[in-house]
């Protein structure tokens, strides 16, 4: 399967432009609303950073590169991406993806921003060459297990699927839940049914059920039949990895798809430019952006700002590395906050603290209204 085309001819070296690589899933398994979204928050910044003049006197160009959430086609890209002479790279929306990506960034010597990748242990060893955007995983759904014990919820059920992502997440649930009584029991969907998985959590008598699984399948059928069983009336169905941020959710599962809290990263207020940068992407989207959008155009908010101070001969090894040098020195303010980054404990790259972190849901009265139910 080919990537999309580049845009404006980027398979050409070309010195007048300065160039960003950019890693998206944009074709299936991928998550290709996830990574729409990505695309157009980078592509939109790109565009406002050109519109005010680019890196002193550059243009910025986005070089695509679609990675289908397979980690290895995610490395090729990165290797390819380097030889092309891009000054650091950008992006990714699947943490087993963004991991390979990260490894590969750190051994080559090439800058990688990551934007919306949430696995704590994005690289093996700690590194100087990545820096993300994206809260870690351990933080993210440690307040979404606070959320559950508010809600009264101590018995959790997870559906879930072989993945690193996925067992770190229960793992981050069942730590903390532990220490307040609550106790997690993880459903393996690769030998259960969805009615199976109704008739476990009757047994279980869970009060929750969250799933730790791949969008569409096997989530949906797993929401309708649960939906549909009279003896689970009451328990609460979670999506801690964000499935119902995106429309496709509401399109597969219409009201059933409401009352499903997830986790998202956006302020309850967005700030100026976060304002201005949300029409934008509304009209460039034709729908409301997530807040992966916004995660995009805050990456290169904050690589053109590194660019213009630190490294705007950064296709060499040395631009490189000072752009890399440049990460604890970052002050941007971002669509949604002011970006600094720093060395957080558990986590091997350098990372942005201050991301707003938000259980949400779809309002059962209003689906295309999210409501804010926790806030970390």
């Amino acid at each position: 399967m080919n990537a999309p085309p580049s845009p404006r001819g980027a398979d050409r070296i070309d010195s007048t432009f300065l160039r960003i690589g950019a890693l998206v899933p944009l074709t299936r398994p991928g998550w290709v609303e996830a990574g729409r979204h990505l695309l157009a928050g980078l592509e939109l910044a790109v565009r406002d950073v050109n519109e005010a003049g680019g890196i002193v006197g550059r243009p910025l160009e986005l070089v695509v590169r679609d990675t289908a959430a397979d980690p290895r086609r995610a490395a090729a890209a990165v290797d390819e991406l380097a030889r092309l002479g891009v000054a650091a790279v950008a992006g990714e929306y699947h943490s087993v993806v963004a991991r390979e990506a990260a490894a590969r960034a750190d051994a080559l010597g090439l800058p990688f921003l990551c934007s919306s990748a949430v696995l704590d242990a994005l690289t093996e060893r700690p590194t100087e060459w990545v820096a993300r955007l994206a809260p870690p995983q351990s933080r993210g759904w440690r307040i979404y297990a606070d959320f559950l014990l508010g809600a009264g919820h101590s018995r959790i059920a997870v559906a879930t699927q072989p993945s690193v992502y996925w067992a770190s997440g229960a793992r981050v649930l069942r730590d903390h839940l532990a220490p307040y009584g609550g106790t997690v029991i993880e459903l393996d969907m690769r030998a259960l049914t969805p009615t199976d998985v109704c008739d476990d959590l009757v047994d279980y008598r869970a009060t929750a059920l969250l799933l730790l699984v791949g969008h569409p399948e096997p989530a949906v059928p797993i929401v309708r039949s649960v939906r549909r069983d009279e003896r689970l009336t009451e328990i609460m169905i979670g999506a801690p990895a964000g499935q119902p941020e995106f429309a496709g959710w509401a399109t597969s599962l219409g009201d059933d798809g409401t009352g499903i809290p997830f986790l998202r990263y956006l302020p309850e207020r967005l700030t100026p430019l976060g304002a201005r940068v949300d029409t934008a992407l509304r009209e460039r989207l034709t729908e409301a952006p997530s807040f992966v959008a916004f995660e995009g155009y805050d990456t290169v908010a904050v690589l053109a700002d590194v660019l213009r101070s630190h490294g705007a001969d950064g296709t060499h090894g040395a631009g490189r590395a000072r752009i890399a040098d440049s990460w604890p020195r970052v002050a941007v303010e971002g669509t949604r906050g002011p970006i600094q980054f720093s060395r957080m404990p558990g986590i091997s790259v350098w990372q942005w603290g201050g991301a707003p972190i938000q259980v949400v849901d779809r309002d059962p009265a209003h689906p295309d209204r999210l409501r804010i139910l926790h806030t970390g």
